[in-house]
């Protein structure tokens, strides 16, 4: 008797599962998403260095791609290691957040601590790249004498790519 329970049981919760299953929406086959190709990403890392070189600051620059994975990457003659990590933070950060992370610099003043990211760097210096509201990767420099400087050759190699984002 308790096994016939048992099985009348499992048989409604299957044929309950199984009904709910027929509730999600339909399969909707593959995915089209934008990303940085291999190309744009030395692209970027060389409009960023061309353009600190110009100003005579040696950087360090990252190129992450949607999943913060780095895209491309360079650290200049006369860039510390220290620099080198720096720069992919910020990258990180411009895209985890979605913006620039001088942004972020300047309201993480009244942010609480457990909104902070691990592995952000909240100071200018990483740009998010976008395709309209979409945020397909980010750049992120440092080694320019001050993080604006540092966002003004993160914005020189984002310029270099900028036709391709639309």
């Amino acid at each position: 008797m308790m096994n016939r329970f048992l099985v009348r049981t499992a048989a409604v919760a299957f044929l309950f599962a199984a009904s709910s299953l027929s509730m999600l929406p339909q399969e909707q086959g593959l995915l089209t998403q934008k990303a940085i190709s291999a190309d744009m990403a030395l692209t970027m890392v060389r409009g960023a260095l061309e353009k600190c070189r110009g100003d005579n600051y040696r950087i360090s620059v990252h190129v992450l791609d949607v999943d913060g994975q780095v895209k491309a990457s360079a650290r200049d003659d006369g860039s510390s290691e220290v620099n080198y990590e720096v720069s992919r933070r910020k990258a990180y950060t411009a895209l985890t957040y979605k913006r620039p992370s001088s942004e972020m610099e300047k309201s993480m003043a009244n942010m609480p601590a457990g909104r902070i990211i691990p592995d952000t760097f909240m100071v200018g210096g990483g740009l998010p790249v976008k395709v309209s509201s979409d945020t397909i990767g980010a750049i992120g420099v440092r080694g320019a004498l001050g993080s604006d400087k540092d966002e003004a050759c993160a914005a020189a190699g984002l310029a270099k790519i900028a036709d391709k984002l639309k």
